[in-house]
């Protein structure tokens, strides 16, 4: 078998788990066939600007353990990939050509929906693309579960368990806004494991009267204080049935920094308790993978080295009920895994007496 060339990036928002991936790709490569990595610069960046290097076996040892990436990420919308801007770079057919400069066989993405999306791109324009799944939003279709997610679970949920002494302390309530735009997994795992009173996602449009019902109930038996898990994308009522753009309007006129604040507000006017809000931001994306992250990583970087040594392209790895396996770029890009309103887990934080704001 001929040397394998494979060229590997990180793209989008970085998360715990990147680099453990990277070494799970890289060692499993080494010992299935005769290859050689070129780590690509800063993301589909560098893939466009011709930014890269090869890499010595040497330079995946001790990645395991950690955080962020060793390659640099950035954030290259998909929807700009086909627009030629000021700078007059054709994006697409400059990747194409710095593939072939690379004399790559493969290329390597790892990355969230974003970056499944160029992926798919890349593929249908004839490249060798296998993707490996990453974020904390866990929101990519198709797997049960992305690296990344349980680290900033970990994370996210030792700030509402650190917060919970301060809220009793004082007598407040406080409003953690959580990760997660679009979807809720975060905010939802965090929320439970961490024993919000509670939880607010994009998927399920809260009424804030409820919510201060909520409180309100919790103080009249005596519990001077409530935690509040705000997804950072969480909608009301009134705003889940606006386009994106009405939706931005009204906000910018309510003058809040964030739902969360609004929400801390609205509680604060209504029940006179003292509300504040904690956003520990870009804090979840930090640091060290867990263990768990660690062995996904590993198993998800594992499985990709198989796929390379098979020349099975245009797939992205997947956990798939409780197994490794993988799904086709084409199905999956473009497409969001969301928290059912109606699922498990939902059931089981509304059945021990979590309020999601809805009736």
């Amino acid at each position: 078998m001929a040397k394998r060339r494979v060229g590997i990036l990180t793209s989008g928002g970085d998360c715990p788990g990147l680099n453990a991936a990277i070494r799970g790709v890289a060692y499993a490569s080494f010992n299935l066939m005769d290859v050689e990595f070129v780590g690509i610069n800063d993301g589909y960046k560098g893939l466009i600007d011709g930014t890269y290097h090869v890499m010595k076996p040497d330079d995946f040892s001790g990645l395991l353990t950690l955080g962020g990436t060793i390659l640099g990420t950035s954030r290259q919308p998909y929807r700009n990939m086909r627009v030629i801007e000021q700078d007059n770079v054709d994006k697409v057919a400059a990747m194409k050509k710095h593939y072939k400069e690379m004399k790559l066989d493969c290329l390597i993405t790892l990355g969230g929906n974003g970056t499944h999306k160029t992926a798919n791109l890349l593929s249908e324009e004839g490249l060798n693309v296998i993707g490996l799944p990453k974020t904390i939003d866990n929101d990519i279709y198709g797997t049960d579960v992305t690296f990344g997610f349980h680290s900033a679970v970990d994370i996210a949920t030792d700030v509402v368990d650190r917060i919970h002494t301060t809220a009793n302390s004082h007598g407040r309530v406080m409003v953690i806004e959580v990760m997660g735009n679009k979807a809720g997994w975060l905010t939802l795992y965090a929320g439970i494991g961490g024993g919000a009173d509670v939880i607010l996602l994009p998927e399920i449009p809260y009424d804030i009267e409820r919510v201060i019902e909520t409180v309100e109930k919790r103080t009249s038996k005596k519990r001077k204080f409530s935690i509040i898990c705000v997804a950072e994308g969480a909608m009301d009522l009134e705003e889940s049935v606006m386009k994106k753009k009405k939706r931005m309007e009204k906000r910018a006129a309510e003058n809040y920094a964030s739902v969360s604040y609004r929400v801390a507000d609205q509680i604060q006017k209504a029940t006179g308790m003292e509300a504040r809000v904690v956003v520990p931001g870009h804090y979840q994306r930090g640091g060290s993978p867990s263990a768990y992250d660690r062995v996904l990583a590993t198993q998800f970087g594992a499985y990709a080295a198989k796929l390379i040594k098979d020349e099975n392209y245009g797939n992205t790895v997947a956990m798939i009920d409780g197994k490794v396996g993988c799904n086709p770029l084409i199905d999956i890009a473009g497409k969001t895994k969301f928290v059912p309103a109606d699922s498990e887990i939902v059931k089981t934080a509304k059945v021990t007496g979590i309020c999601f704001g809805d009736k």
